[in-house]
């Protein structure tokens, strides 16, 4: 019994001996990590840049900021310290930066600090931050613009700086392809329709207004879409609104291949056009903040190309398949898919391609850090880093930032709670959306970019006012000069008499007046450009017969039967039928326009000539851009196209327009891509796809009005073509000599 109890009283003092030892082991373990999480909290502070401004009341928290501020100098709050690398503590398991063999770099990023990490004292620190949200909620609005001006204009010179670290390579091309795949599908939906109106009017019994119409609803869509896209990208994103976009651009081009209707027609190409208008204002905003200053005038005049590049497809596709008219069926005669509708589903795959291989991309780090998302700018500049040296053979080389400043955020965030419907909450969201893209809008015309604005304003207005009204009336001329040309080609025919005489082939471009036909047929042949005026048809049978342009004016008809014709009776002008039959009429529409293969293949050619022209204007304004200026290369070109209008007054043939059509596309592209250029580095980043939007909107609109009134004088006069386009030329080249010059500037 001794023993058992000597046994229990040595197991209670060895239980009691083990629980001191770790009571003593608990508290210096404790010891030693808050030393280290105190470590990490100094580490973190010192590569912050000030990011919570609120608390600089904080004593302590100012203390250790002063300190680094003290020790660091410059930019000590921007890269890494290689002092640091030595340092076994200042790694962390969190470290997101691994090699191919998953090593930790020195110095890799360890996070982003939150508010939390600053604090010294749990209550007191608590009570600083209270008093000091409370008092920012006070601040006058004005005071608060300062602040975020001031956090822009930190974060343009760092991010360019950043940039230049990135170096320009491997991640910049494939995003230089990528965005070239969206701005080649807008310069094919510029092309579509006037590519397929010849087809599309026999099949949807297009009358003159209705193809009008039909051109003029592309760049309608296209103004809404620049507008709507380019304010949405600068609120949700480039690469998400650019996404979209493009998406509702394929969805409507693919419909409108298989619509039947005219009215259904034109809503798909209007939806397709609203869709391809974010292309250009996003695709050069969201570029030009992956490149640096040196290389951005260069690689944006390089983009261009790809609007070149959009129309050259066009016109290829265009030669290889409308005039295949095999490649059609038809279910009935209610549904026809001929071969200009598979040249319209053609044309779609330019914008699908842009959109997968977007995916693949991510979004701009500038929207990122100017929407206050830190970390996942962070990480893309990272890739953007790594990409590139990896590409030149430099995988060892550590992407030396650790914190990129930050704009001051002016949102306020809106608790609805789980009471409100799921609508209700998306009519709060898209109304407050609405309401955050107009307010951004409005500050375009703000004191401060009123003047830029304004001018702009003009300058895109006379550019495009000109060159859409000038490009349209030059094809529409040659079609003219075509016409004129054939006119003086038709022969005359003057009392002739036929009699049992079978006509089976094409009879074109003839006259028959006072002519006598007597027992006559007509089988199996086509009609092209045909009068027949004060002739008689006695007992003549007509079968089979394909018309256009062909009319009977002033005709007797006794004792004739049309058989499977389209010789409707609305061709027939002021005529009389004796005894006269109509079987089986044809289904289709009265054409009066000379359309065949030939003037189709010309049609594609020209427009072939026209795009490729101004490659080397693509050329010279790339490799300029930056060495001359914009402001030089914009007027300096306008001027040149303003010269180059006065030749038009010598264009009296089809060759010598063609000609001059070239020499005009080819110095004009020099001012479109130094206005674009312009564009994207006149306004900051958070209005630049808004401003861009807005412009380019502007620019459709004055397309427009430069159609509608350049192709009213065709066939009439020159002189009012050329002195308007050269007029709004010599208008744009001034006012953009007013202009502020960008060329070694950062990005606002």
């Amino acid at each position: 019994m001794e023993d058992d109890g000597r046994y229990r009283d040595g197991r209670s003092d060895f239980i009691r001996g083990a629980k001191d030892i770790a009571k003593v082991a608990k508290k210096q373990v404790g010891k030693k990590v808050g030393k280290g999480v105190d470590k990490m909290g100094d580490e973190y502070t010192k590569r912050s840049y000030k990011r919570f401004e609120e608390e600089d009341d904080d004593d302590d928290y100012a203390g250790v900021q002063g300190n680094d501020d003290g020790g660091g100098g410059g930019g000590g709050g921007y890269y890494r310290n290689d002092s640091r690398a030595n340092d076994e503590e200042g790694h962390s398991d969190s470290t997101e930066g691994h090699d191919e063999d998953d090593e930790i770099y020195e110095g890799e990023y360890q996070g982003i600090p939150r508010g939390e990490t600053g604090k010294a004292g749990g209550g007191d620190m608590d009570g600083v931050t209270g008093a000091a949200h409370q008092a920012g909620q006070f601040r006058d609005l004005s005071a608060y613009e300062a602040e975020r001006r001031k956090d822009q204009e930190e974060l343009a010179e760092q991010y360019e700086t950043i940039l230049q670290e990135c170096g320009h390579g491997k991640f910049q091309w494939t995003l230089y392809f990528v965005l070239g795949l969206a701005l080649m599908a807008d310069g094919v939906e510029i092309f579509v329709v006037g590519f397929v109106l010849p087809s599309a009017e026999k099949d949807m019994c297009l009358s003159e207004p209705n193809k009008g119409m039909l051109g003029l609803i592309v760049y309608l869509g296209m103004m809404v879409g620049a507008f709507v896209w380019g304010g949405l990208a600068d609120r949700i994103g480039r690469r998400q609104t650019l996404l979209i976009s493009l998406s509702i651009n394929s969805v409507f081009a693919f419909f409108s291949s298989f619509v039947q209707g005219y009215v259904s027609f034109l809503f798909c190409r209007l939806a397709s056009g609203v869709g391809i208008g974010g292309s250009i204002p996003i695709v050069f905003s969201y570029y030009s903040e992956f490149l640096a200053q040196e290389k951005r005038g260069e690689h944006l005049s390089w983009l261009c190309m790809f609007w070149m590049i959009g129309g050259i497809y066009a016109a290829g596709m265009a030669w290889a398949i409308i005039p295949h008219y095999g490649w059609s069926f038809q279910m009935g005669s209610a549904y026809q898919f001929h071969s200009w509708r598979v040249f319209v589903l053609v044309c779609a795959f330019p914008a699908v391609a842009a959109i997968s291989a977007l995916t693949t991309m991510p979004e701009s780090p500038r929207f990122y850090l100017e929407n206050g998302k830190h970390d996942e700018a962070w990480m893309i500049l990272k890739q953007v880093h790594d990409t590139n040296m990896r590409a030149k053979g430099y995988p060892e080389r550590v992407f030396s930032v650790t914190t990129i400043k930050t704009v001051k955020q002016m949102d306020e965030l809106m608790d609805m709670g789980d009471s409100v419907a799921w609508h209700q909450k998306w009519r709060i969201k898209l109304s407050a959306l609405f309401h955050q893209v107009w307010s951004n809008f409005l500050t375009i015309f703000s004191p401060e970019y009123r003047r830029t604005t304004y001018m702009m304003m003009a300058v895109w207005f006379s550019m495009s006012f000109s060159y859409y009204g000038l490009t349209v009336w030059f094809p529409d001329m040659i079609k003219y000069l075509q016409k004129a040309e054939y006119s003086s080609r038709t022969k005359v025919f003057t009392k002739e008499k036929v009699e049992h005489v079978t006509f089976n082939f094409t009879l074109e471009n003839q006259v028959h007046r006072q002519g006598e036909y007597f027992n006559d047929k007509f089988m199996n042949l086509r009609m092209r450009s045909m009068v027949f005026e004060d002739s008689l048809f006695e007992e003549c049978y007509f079968e089979d017969i394909t018309s256009s342009n062909t009319f009977f004016k002033n005709c007797t008809f006794i004792a004739t039967l049309f058989y499977n014709t389209d010789l409707f009776k609305y061709r027939l002008v002021n005529s009389r039928l004796i005894n006269s039959t109509f079987l089986h009429n044809k289904e289709g529409c009265l054409l009066s326009d000379v359309s065949d293969e030939n003037n189709a293949y010309m049609t594609y050619f020209v427009s072939f000539l026209g795009t490729l022209a101004v490659l080397p204007g693509n050329i010279v304004s790339a490799l300029l851009m930056d060495k001359i200026g914009r402001l030089r290369m914009l007027a300096g070109s306008s001027v040149i196209s303003c010269v180059s209008c006065f030749f038009l007054s010598f264009g009296n043939s089809e060759s010598a327009m063609i000609a001059l059509l070239c020499l005009f596309g080819g110095i004009s592209i020099a001012s479109w891509n130094a206005l674009d250029v312009l564009t994207v580095e006149l306004y900051p980043s958070d209005k630049r796809c808004t401003a861009f939007g807005f412009l380019n909107a502007l620019c459709k609109l004055a397309a427009v009005l430069g159609i509608s009134i350049f192709t009213s004088f065709v066939g009439i006069t020159k002189a009012v073509p050329i002195l308007f386009a050269s007029g709004a030329l010599a208008v744009g080249s001034f006012l953009a000599l007013k202009l502020p010059e960008t060329r070694g500037q950062v990005l606002k």
